[in-house]
């Protein structure tokens, strides 16, 4: 399972022309699940995530959680975080659980994370979606378990 979190001023998503989720101040996360990922991997990275430290406080220092900051995510399935792109020019993503067994994990995700306090909204799974980032800092986090 891998986790691209990028802390964000703002962010949402789009389908067809529609915008299904929106945040402030919080977290984006790109999420992939690989094969053999499962409960383990979700609960680990969930409550990582919602405990991640990468808010500054009054200081500067990155000491609070987006828990802390009483911030909000935006979860967004994204199986190219699997792509291998080591021999040729068009990458491979043999190495993406099938859409049968990962859309059930990254709801998984959303649902621990929202049980750890989080407010998360999602993209949608296996649509052609839209993401508007904006990257705060910028932080950028890999998570992988």
């Amino acid at each position: 399972m891998r986790l691209l979190i990028q802390r964000v001023s703002q962010a949402s998503v789009t389908v067809e022309q529609q915008t299904i989720s929106s945040i402030g101040k919080g977290l984006l996360i790109l999420l992939g699940i690989g094969h053999g990922d499962g409960e383990e991997q979700v609960q680990f990275l969930a409550e990582k995530t919602a405990n991640l430290r990468i808010f500054e406080d009054e200081q500067g220092k990155t000491n609070l959680s987006v828990l802390d900051v009483k911030g909000e995510a935006i979860v967004v399935s994204q199986f190219t975080l699997y792509a291998n792109s080591s021999k040729g020019r068009r990458p491979s993503f043999i190495d993406a659980a099938l859409p049968e067994v990962a859309e059930p994990l990254v709801e998984r995700f959303v649902e621990l994370l929202r049980s750890h306090g989080v407010s998360t909204q999602t993209g949608k799974f296996g649509a052609h979606m839209e993401v508007e980032i904006h990257n705060d800092g910028p932080v950028t986090i890999w998570l992988e378990k």
